[in-house]
């Protein structure tokens, strides 16, 4: 059983859920941002990957961009940076196309290759959804990194696919709760834009009630003749 259109979470909260499950659902769940260098760094890269009218011919290889992809067995959507199509035994028909072309996946990123970022769950998310639309199986994709200006390949592996679909169920799991998980400061909080909302420090000595009742105490202490 699928989900419905309404209920589709985005592609793209696949990398914050990894990062931070607390950023995620400020983000996704109370609707909550704030910008800083690395966001707007970020979009601006995205800017031009998300060309929707781009489309280029480059002999055995057609390439389109900010491509939708969805999936209602995952409930979730999005768009693809960058999207090739090579010619392929293995691949699919494609409209006003002769031959088989199998699907590449490029995902642009500003920084450097992390492995706590989720990267590759967004990425293999998108493959996901491309396979479930087109029926096909996609093997692989790539990451193109701003600071390495290189693609680093990414193997689309069962254990991959298993991690993404299991992060998908916990997320409709909490929206389905409104549930916004309690903070696990890291050193990754200092370079997070949702820091002053987020308030990692505050909420690792105590509990925002625990914080709202003592404060509330001294005032009615202050008060009392």
């Amino acid at each position: 059983m699928g989900y419905n259109e309404e209920d589709f979470l985005q592609l793209s909260g696949l990398q914050h859920f990894h990062f931070c499950r607390r950023r995620w659902a400020l983000i996704h769940i109370e609707q909550q941002w704030a910008e800083n260098f690395r966001t707007i760094d970020g979009a601006l890269m995205h800017e031009h990957a998300h060309d929707k009218d781009f489309r280029e011919s480059r002999g055995d290889c057609f390439i389109t961009r900010g491509m939708h992809v969805f999936s209602a067995e995952l409930g979730v959507s999005g768009e693809c940076d960058v999207l090739e199509f090579h010619k392929d035994p293995n691949g699919v028909f494609l409209s006003q196309k002769e031959g088989l072309w199998l699907p590449y996946l490029v995902e642009y990123k500003r920084g450097k290759p992390n492995a706590q970022s989720g990267d590759t769950l967004q990425l293999c998310g998108q493959a996901m959804c491309l396979e479930s639309m087109l029926c096909c199986e996609i093997p692989e994709g790539a990451l193109y990194y701003g600071e390495l200006r290189r693609r680093v390949p990414v193997a689309f592996t069962e254990e991959l696919r298993q991690r993404v679909t299991a992060a998908l169920a916990e997320m409709h799991d909490l929206v389905r709760r409104g549930s916004t998980p309690k903070v696990k400061p890291t050193k990754g909080c200092n370079a997070c834009s949702l820091k002053e909302l987020c308030l990692p420090k505050l909420l690792r000595t105590q509990s925002a009630s625990a914080y709202i009742r003592e404060h509330w105490e001294e005032a009615a202490d202050e008060t009392t003749p």
